[in-house]
């Protein structure tokens, strides 16, 4: 229980300190929120991709956690889009909606609440393999996509170039590494390693001020015509996301006990900042993504609570 409360007070500091400092000085934030963000997607996040995926036995946690991790992702964020589609929203307003409704912060909240809720890593390992490898890439590919057919971004790119440009983007990259040293069991020299790690772990910290700087430049659901998406979305999130993460693990896939408490203890997790860092970089519109992060982040915590009270329950 202490390590879950730990979990979401880090968080929620580091939060509160890119707030402060939007709060204290607007001018000072902007500047610092224009120089960080190109920071951390093109260099902090792929460094620490490289080191979490690297140093995780691919081969042992690709077995029944990431497919279901994968496939819980998919079915939500699908049933955002479907939402998006029936009310006409546009194509950056579907696709990051649906990361929103489904991307989880597992990175930094996910390995307390997996070691005191399961036990074990494994359910959380799983989830960083199937969004660094699978989710990430497919998300950034067609936010790229989207970029380019609006003009967003690089606009002397398209077709085939643009999109192999969207797909082979910082992260992609740097999970392909973290995947190819992990495979090999190849390990970097420690004058090139202590230096990549060090600046990996500099992401999230970064990630999570960055987005309390927006937060305080745009308070959370002030914007009354997107309301609805919120709503959707934290429905899809917070709601149905840990609903059908019980049905695939529990009646198809037969898991029970503490290894089902796990997987939904996992799907419950707040939506992570990173969707708000992809989307930034792709001109994304984000009210919609920093109201859902926001209040999943509140919204989790009993969820994961109840689920670490029916494993004590169990």
């Amino acid at each position: 229980m202490e390590g879950i409360l730990l979990g979401f007070s880090i968080v929620a500091v580091l939060i509160a300190v890119g707030a402060l400092i939007a709060a204290v000085s607007p001018v000072v934030s902007e500047r610092i929120r224009a120089g960080l963000t190109p920071l951390v997607y093109y260099l902090t996040n792929p460094c620490l991709m490289v080191v979490l995926v690297s140093q995780t036995d691919v081969r042992s946690v690709a077995g029944i956690y990431a497919p279901i991790a994968l496939t819980v992702a998919l079915l939500t964020g699908a049933l955002f889009a479907v939402f998006g589609v029936l009310t006409h929203r546009r194509a950056g307003e579907v696709a990051v909606g649906s990361m929103a409704s489904s991307y989880v912060n597992a990175g930094n909240i996910g390995v307390p609440v997996a070691l005191y809720v399961v036990g074990s890593t494994a359910p959380v390992v799983a989830v960083l393999l199937a969004q660094l490898l699978v989710l990430a890439p497919l998300y950034l590919t067609i936010f790229g996509v989207i970029s380019r057919r609006a003009g967003a971004s690089d606009k002397g790119s398209s077709g085939a170039a643009g999109i192999l440009a969207s797909l082979f983007n910082p992260t992609t990259v740097g999970v392909l590494i973290g995947g190819l040293l992990s495979l090999t069991g190849r390990t970097l020299p420690a004058p090139l390693w202590e230096p990549l790690r060090m600046v990996g772990e500099a992401s999230i910290p970064l990630m999570l001020m960055i987005f309390g700087m927006a937060l305080w430049k745009e308070r959370p659901f002030t914007v009354r015509n997107r309301l609805p998406d919120t709503i959707a979305g934290l429905v899809c999130k917070s709601a149905l996301m840990p609903c059908i993460a019980w049905f695939l693990a529990g009646p198809v896939w037969g898991l029970n006990g503490t290894e089902l408490l796990g997987v939904i203890a996992m799907a419950a997790l707040p939506t992570a900042q990173n969707v708000y860092l992809f989307g930034a970089q792709h001109k994304m519109p984000l009210t919609v993504t920093k109201d859902i992060i926001f209040a999943s982040s509140f919204l989790s915590l009993p969820v994961t609570l109840a689920a670490s009270w029916l494993l004590a329950m169990g």
